[in-house]
């Protein structure tokens, strides 16, 4: 069959390659009405007036709103509250009240019979503001207030994690390795940008809402209190979604206006981002600072790290929280044997777009910044960089591993088999020792060739989801669950979970994604969370349809429940041919008098809900190859390869595909993506000519090796998670070749690699030589 652990095309790709996708501007509805946002063109000023008189008095205008047309003056929740930390000062109005705090941030809606006209109309608001001095550099900015916000400083707060008596490690080690690293502004630019369609129905008085991808039950509950509307009062359909990578989907500011309007004119509203309006608006990810120490003993064996960072988080608190913080933080260790850790990172708000969570959110920025660390320290305790990483990963003797502390409220336990012989096994299937040797030779015949390496350690599945599980009178199997479609192949996932309960082809198995109103209820795609947590609750909801099966089914052929087994969508009696029961028939049966329970649902149905009392954590490594040319300061990457431990795969081919994917957005921000600012804080990366992806030209052929030597013992179905991945360890990969490339006796700097850093890394260098 088409069960776990195969690898069946994705069932999303019959209806994508045909040109049948759901995407939300495939919505369109009788009489709809276009919105386009107003945005502030600087980074940082007071709003003297916003003139909206010359738009209004245009033909095919229906509304223009601003900030004092919205009562109460609603803020965008946190999706993820921390201790200690209170967000209110800083929460995003749907419209700027007062000041503007980036470029980019919406201060008007225009909404238009047609989007060419709600363009025009927008560029005739007048917007009066008065310019004051912009923050760009969070670390110096830590101490400070903004201008437009005098009540509250401007670091939101500190989120730290650690364990052990650092400082006592640090004074008494035998040597001490520090540098001083960070990571420049990019984020996720998925193929589709984000966009929201909304109708209000007056005869069953609903609201419906099509493209809210990541989070719709969330999102719904945030809707339901701005719009003082009960969530059964508004439905939210799946869409698909051209990726998301934790950038889309959580909720914005268009996320209430659409909606709102929609009330408000009792007319459809649709809204679609264009691509300069997601570069400024859509949240950025990844700038980071961060002063890093690692103590060792006189054999290199670690004993301590000790971290100060600082997370430039633009001009507001978003749904996030302090997510990304303490992703950095809490995780900062990796896989090693470390006794004792502290890092503290600095939450500060500046005038630049807000930032979110992205694909190995604090996992990319904390990888680069330690494992770059761990080759300087390699070469100032004059040991192997290799060999160093194998002396403070933990075998499978130490293994599982607890550090002493707690992140998201659960125990952090390391629940691997072996990080020690995963390092071993990897180097030895991608040949990583030729790769070296082939740096070394490259280097002596007088080219700038360099291999760099990295481990890494990632999380899956906090939290709770459910799902509902039915089979119809004809035999029809379909899953309904909380999680949502970007691209990732979930549907797929889902299916093949099911179906291997059920006995029966994966594509016969019907998924429908956040639908509201057959799902009261669900967590949402993010986290590399959907297979471990949806997807358990996927299998116990088909379970509880299995083990009433075998109930009504026992009662029909007259045997008991323990002789019955599934086969093939039957129960059967095993070398009992005439006593079996198709599933279509016993669902049939489900409805009659004899069947039917008091408490129970009426057919052939089963809920389930699963909560994971802690995360479970894959691990695995990178490994670059990189060539620099001295000329123009451009890195070729010649070889890249990612090994994971994913516990249980359910579809190889598609957690290859994760993994591949995720090693191209990692090394696009290790080399070409940033987000740039000049002095006054207007944006200068707004199209896809400043802000360069990885092109083919950029790659090199890939190598994925996937295991599945340690199922994760947290959930029945032993899979770790598969998302982040390919891009936790890239830039540290990189960066690493690179180092070794230009035999730099410090280190790189900051992230990405551009010719420009990298040209500047080669003056240095010979300033030294």
């Amino acid at each position: 069959m088409s069960g776990i652990g195969a690898s069946v095309l994705r069932l999303e790709d019959e209806r994508l390659l045909r040109g049948r996708g759901r995407f939300h501007d495939d919505t369109v509805r009788p009489g709809q009405l276009w919105l386009r946002v107003v945005r502030s063109p600087l980074a940082h000023a007071r709003i003297v007036n916003v003139d909206t008189s010359a738009a209004e008095r245009m033909p095919g205008v229906v509304s223009v709103i601003t900030a004092s047309d919205l009562p109460g003056s609603p803020r965008i929740p946190v999706r993820q509250p921390h201790p200690g930390i209170d967000f209110t000062p800083y929460l995003q109005p749907p419209l700027a009240t007062g000041f503007v705090r980036y470029a980019g941030e919406p201060v008007a809606a225009v909404l238009a019979e047609d989007p060419y006209l709600a363009e025009d109309a927008a560029d005739l608001v007048e917007l009066e503001l008065e310019e004051l001095p912009v923050v760009l550099d969070a670390r110096a900015a830590a101490g400070s207030r903004l201008a437009s916000r005098p009540e509250a400083p401007a670091e939101v707060g500190v989120v730290e994690f650690g364990y052990g008596d650092v400082d006592a490690v640090f004074a008494t080690a035998a040597h001490v390795v520090s540098a001083d690293l960070s990571v420049g502004r990019h984020s996720g630019t998925p193929l589709e940008p984000r966009g929201l369609v909304a109708e209000y129905d007056d005869r069953t008085e609903r609201l419906t809402v099509w493209g809210a991808t990541k989070v719709p039950y969330f999102n719904r509950r945030v809707l339901a209190g701005m719009l003082d509307l009960p969530e059964h009062r508004i439905h939210m359909l799946e869409s698909d979604a051209g990726g998301s990578f934790g950038i889309r989907g959580e909720f914005y500011p268009e996320d209430v206006l659409v909606p709102l309007l929609c009330l408000r004119t009792g007319r459809p509203v649709k809204w679609s981002e264009d691509r300069t309006e997601h570069m400024v608006a859509a949240n950025h990810a990844r700038e980071q600072q961060h002063v890093i120490e690692l103590a060792f003993d006189e054999d290199g064996r670690l004993l301590a790290l000790r971290d100060e960072g600082w997370l430039d988080n633009g001009g507001y608190v978003r749904t996030h929280g302090a997510v990304v913080a303490a992703l950095t933080s809490a995780m900062f260790s990796g896989p090693y044997r470390l006794p004792a850790c502290r890092s503290r990172i600095h939450i500060v708000t500046t005038n630049k777009t807000p930032i979110g969570t992205y694909r190995a959110p604090g996992r990319f920025q904390h990888n680069f910044v330690r494992e770059h660390v761990m080759d300087l320290a390699a070469d100032q305790l004059g040991i192997d960089p290799v060999e160093l990483r194998r002396r403070n990963l933990p075998d499978r003797t130490e293994m599982p591993l607890r550090r002493p502390m707690q992140i998201f409220g659960a125990p952090m336990l390391l629940d691997g088999s072996d990080h020690l012989a995963h390092f071993d096994k990897s180097r030895a299937e991608f040949d990583y020792a030729s790769w070296r040797e082939e740096a070394r030779a490259a280097r002596e015949a007088g080219r700038l060739v360099g291999a760099g390496c990295a481990v890494i350690l990632e999380k899956a599945g906090l939290g709770h989801d459910s799902a509902v599980v039915d089979v119809g009178v004809t035999g029809a199997v379909r899953v309904a669950m909380g999680g949502a479609s970007s691209g990732q192949g979930i549907e797929t996932v889902m299916a093949q979970i099911v179906a291997a309960e059920f006995d029966v082809p994966a594509d016969t198995v019907k998924v429908v994604l956040s639908d509201t109103d057959i799902l009261p209820d669900g967590a949402g795609s993010f986290a590399s969370r959907s297979t471990v947590v949806g997807g358990t609750a996927a299998k116990l909801a088909a379970e509880a349809v299995v083990a009433k099966a075998r109930r009504v089914a026992a009662a029909m052929l007259g045997v008991e429940p323990g002789e019955l087994v599934v086969r093939r969508g039957e129960l059967v009696v095993e070398g009992r041919p005439d006593l079996r029961a198709p599933l279509g028939r016993i669902a049939a049966a489900c409805f009659t008098p004899q069947h039917v329970r008091a408490g129970e649902e009426p057919g052939l149905i089963g809920r389930g809900t699963y909560v994971a009392d802690g995360m479970t954590y894959p691990y695995g490594a990178h490994y670059a190859l990189a060539e620099v040319d001295p000329g123009t300061g451009r890195v070729r990457l010649l070889r890249y390869a990612v090994s994971y431990e994913i516990g249980k795969s359910v579809n190889p081919r598609m957690v290859h595909g994760q993994l591949y994917g995720g090693a191209v957005q990692g090394i696009g921000g290790a080399l070409l993506e940033e987000f740039r600012y000049d002095e006054r804080g207007i944006p200068l990366s707004t199209t896809f000519h400043e802000y360069r992806w990885p092109r083919l030209s950029d790659l090199p052929d890939i190598q994925i090796a996937i295991y599945e030597d340690s199922p994760s013992p947290g959930n029945p179905l032993g899979v770790r998670g598969a998302g982040e991945g390919g891009t936790a360890g890239a830039g540290a990969a990189v960066a690493n070749a690179v180092r070794d490339a230009l035999r730099l006796r410090g280190t790189v700097g900051a992230l990405p690699l551009h010719p420009d850093r990298v040209l500047g890394l080669l003056r240095d260098a010979d300033r030294h030589a």
